[in-house]
């Protein structure tokens, strides 16, 4: 199931294009990340689907269901700044959002466990560090239990030791049934804790799907022998490489994931009278991947 699916979403504003024609579908259980750089339109994109903003073009469906008011009261949003009153504390502040929201209070208490600021209930927002405040802000959006939550840019100012915080509780709300979407520039964050991406670039979609098939590493196995040219005429003969190509005294053979090893490279060239000097995987980073894509 979809818990949600967009559908040729686009936006303008006057002459600048901010969304052009974006689709993909968030799987249920999933935490799917919105990655591109600043300015690229992930805002836009999750205000329109919490009704912000409105589409100029195309639309979106919530549960696999057009996204009536009812529907949307089952999600849960973070898309500014905490915006709470520093002279209250966390449970008081918490009391008022339940209250604007139309929620009960019974789940003030469990919410404030599941982001782990319970022994801080009575203290003072103001005594709040940048990540204890995030963690109060996520609080507030799981009012209500809802099954979708969208976070814009949740780690956005906070220091090693914040981020990790709000990663491992994102991954805990993941664990306990939460769907996630989250928008973020940073490509560390979504390798570490998303399941699913789309990149966006100036509103444009270049890729979406599962984190490891969107931006897989593409490694390759550099090889070398005493003669290149005939390691070179024995490596032509060898299925499933994608690409072979020369690089300072070496061949590089380019695969996709799983289809060959540098065992069987190493086989294939003793069967066939090469000795290799040197065999290894050569690596290419996620963030080499990831500019691959954005560029």
């Amino acid at each position: 199931m979809n818990i949600l699916s967009l559908n040729n979403i686009s936006k303008r504003y006057g002459a600048i294009i901010a969304l052009n024609r974006v689709s993909f579908d968030v799987p249920d259980g999933s935490i799917f990340g919105i990655l591109g750089p600043n300015g690229s339109g992930k805002t836009t994109l999750l205000s329109i689907i919490t009704d912000v903003l409105r589409a100029d073009e195309g639309g979106f469906t919530l549960f696999e269901k057009a996204a009536t008011p009812e529907l949307r009261k089952h999600t849960g949003t973070l898309l500014e700044t905490p915006n709470f009153y520093h002279y209250l504390s966390a449970k008081k502040n918490l009391e008022i959002t339940a209250n604007i929201k139309g929620k009960g209070l019974q789940q003030i208490d469990e919410v404030l466990k599941r982001v782990e600021l319970y022994e801080r209930r009575n203290s003072k927002f103001s005594t709040f560090s940048l990540g204890m405040k995030q963690r109060l802000a996520i609080a507030a959006a799981l009012l209500g239990n809802p099954k979708l939550l969208i976070l814009d840019e949740p780690t956005n100012g906070l220091d090693p030791n914040g981020i990790a915080d709000i990663r491992n509780l994102i991954k805990s709300l993941a664990e306990e049934g939460q769907t996630i979407v989250m928008a973020s520039h940073l490509l560390d964050e979504v390798e570490k804790v998303c399941t699913h991406v789309a990149i966006i670039k100036r509103g444009n979609l270049l890729a979406a799907g599962h984190v490891n098939d969107v931006l897989k590493n593409d490694d390759s196995i550099e090889v070398a022998a005493e003669s290149m040219e005939q390691l070179k005429d024995v490596l032509e003969k060898m299925n499933g490489f994608t690409s072979m190509e020369s690089k300072e005294n070496m061949i590089l053979i380019h695969a996709e994931p799983g289809k060959i090893s540098p065992m069987d490279v190493n086989k294939f060239c003793f069967e066939n009278g090469i000795t290799l000097t040197h065999l290894s995987i050569h690596k290419k980073t996620l963030e080499a991947k990831f500019l691959e894509i954005t560029n």
